[in-house]
């Protein structure tokens, strides 16, 4: 079910907080467990390490990620691939 469209779209407030006062650059990314924040159009360009529940990944916003939220762009699990083929030896009896 989504944000019903009177709310608007959910944005924290000290991530705004942090975008204009200047933060968010390539030295200085803007740290946050704030997954379920949505991505306005003023974090274009912006750095952010966002946590994943074990470590924080570098995100970097550009304008194809408008509308989706921080926590799509930081996986929480790791993906090995699908079960591995094991060639089994038929024993003739």
């Amino acid at each position: 079910m989504s944000r019903s469209t009177k709310k608007g779209p959910y944005v924290d407030k000290n991530l705004i907080k942090k975008v204009t006062a200047g933060m968010g650059n390539k030295e200085n990314p803007i740290k946050t467990w704030a997954r379920n924040s949505q991505i306005p159009p003023e974090f274009v360009n912006k750095y952010f390490n966002v946590h994943n529940g074990k470590t924080f990944i570098n995100v970097f916003v550009t304008e194809d990620m408008v509308g989706h939220r921080l926590g799509e762009f930081s996986p929480t699990r790791t993906f090995r691939g699908h079960g591995q083929v094991v060639k089994r030896l038929l024993e003739k009896t």
